[in-house]
């Protein structure tokens, strides 16, 4: 056993992690060093989303150069390398490795030259057969359906560089789930840039569904969810389906970017507002659903008008829980060439809006008082040690936060097991919880 050393910053989504834990599958003679002064390969999986999300990958790259000892390889994976290759190859000596969405399988080949840049023509997808190491979780997994999107919004550069919309076989996600129920894990999220166009590739009219339906008959899975909706894609017919199922949970995350119809036109999210209005209401009819979107602030034309239409639609709809993202001005993107609203009116945009999300999602907890839930135990507080974290079943790992358990009744306590739990009261922003018999 050799004692070489890895250390992996996986930046961005859980797409992207779920690429780093194929790199690390690759990697498994390397002990994992959550220090990167004392690693002999240190990858970093980037982000090129959006500016934000490129300026924390460079940031992060030049910090561990600075730090990381003589001889040790510096790779770039992901998102920003692909994006940029040619600038990136240019202004950053200090990289040892480039590589971008392609060749996640190829990382221990890459190391072993030492030096140099590799740019597949296709994005890679993993499959079954990808040997990855899940991090985070011995009972929970993501699980890739798809890579790219054949939508064309008028802010998102990822076709421009993850390409058109590329699904799985619906068997590969069967044989990779059956092989993670056997080593233990239980719960999957099932993501992709477009989950509601799963399959559409491959001719599946309802991808998603048939996704469902196959996973629901693996013995073994008990809490299952699917991230990602798109308007357009999504249909009654999906949302009844994940509603009326015993292991996915009633969790819609769709995200709408914004609401006033003029500016979904200017958006080219294929969708007006009336019918992505008639989803969202379909979903929240469902008992005990669980809704989460995104909002975008201060694209290129909106008015003051438009702006005021979502702040009214969100404070009234009251989702579960909502992201904010202040407005990135993408080259390659359409909206890149419209006239941008001023970065001073943006801010302020972001912050009103964030203070409505702040209150909705309030509102969703003090309404979960006095339920009793199925809950994942995952472990001791950032409280006390004698009070527990878990989350409900419903809300995303990762995603949705945690409520405190103040009181076991004295039931065995093992960590990553399910348990039921009463919610008792709320403290800040946390829900406090016992556990039931």
């Amino acid at each position: 056993m050799s004692n070489k050393k890895l250390h992996l910053v996986s930046l961005g989504c859980t797409k992207n992690l779920v690429d780093s834990e194929v790199m690390l599958g690759r990697l498994r003679e390397y002990e994992i060093s959550d220090n990167s002064n004392e690693a002999d390969v240190i990858i970093v999986n980037t982000c090129g989303f959006i500016d934000a999300a490129k300026e924390e990958s460079i940031n992060t790259i030049l910090n561990l150069h600075e730090e990381r000892k003589k001889d040790s390889l510096l790779v770039m994976s992901g998102c920003l390398s692909e994006r940029y290759k040619e600038e990136l190859q240019r202004d950053l000596p200090e990289i040892d490795i480039f590589t971008g969405v392609g060749d996640y399988e190829q990382i221990d080949k890459l190391i072993a030259q030492k030096k140099g840049a590799v740019f597949s023509p296709e994005v890679y997808l993993a499959n079954e057969n990808s040997d990855r190491v899940i991090t985070g979780s011995n009972t929970h997994a993501y699980i890739k359906m798809a890579e790219g999107c054949n939508q064309n919004c008028s802010f998102c550069a990822i076709p421009s560089f993850k390409g058109r919309l590329h699904s799985r076989t619906i068997e590969s996600i069967v044989k990779e789930i059956k092989a993670l129920v056997s080593k233990g894990f239980y719960e999957f999220s099932f993501i992709s840039q477009d989950s509601s166009s799963f399959g559409r590739d491959m001719g599946l009219k309802d991808g998603l569904i048939d996704v469902i339906k196959a996973i629901e008959a693996i013995d073994g899975v008990k809490v299952a969810r699917i991230l990602y909706l798109y308007p357009s894609t999504t249909s009654f017919e999906l949302i009844d389906t994940i509603a009326e199922s015993k292991i996915f949970q009633t969790y819609y995350d769709m995200p709408i970017q914004q609401i006033d119809d003029s500016m979904l036109k200017v958006m080219r999210r294929g969708f007006g507002e009336k019918k992505t209005i008639e989803l969202l209401e379909r979903m929240k009819s469902k008992p005990n659903a669980f809704i989460r979107t995104s909002i975008i602030a201060g694209h290129p034309g909106e008015s003051d008008k438009a702006f005021d239409r979502v702040c009214k639609f969100m404070r009234e709809f009251k989702f579960d829980r909502f992201n904010v993202f202040q407005y990135s001005n993408e080259e390659t993107t359409p909206a890149f060439t419209m006239k941008p609203i001023e970065d001073k009116v943006i801010e302020e945009r972001v912050e009103i809006l964030e203070e409505i999300a702040q209150e909705t999602t309030q509102h969703s907890l003090q309404n979960m008082i006095g339920q009793t839930i199925d809950v994942i135990l995952e472990g001791e507080s950032d409280e006390h040690e004698y009070i527990l974290s878990a989350r409900p079943t419903l809300w995303a790992k990762d995603i949705d936060g945690d409520i405190l358990i103040n009181d076991t009744s004295d039931l065995p306590i093992r960590f990553g097991d399910l348990y039921q739990a009463k919610i008792t009261s709320i403290a800040g922003d946390r829900l406090l919880a016992t556990l039931v018999k």
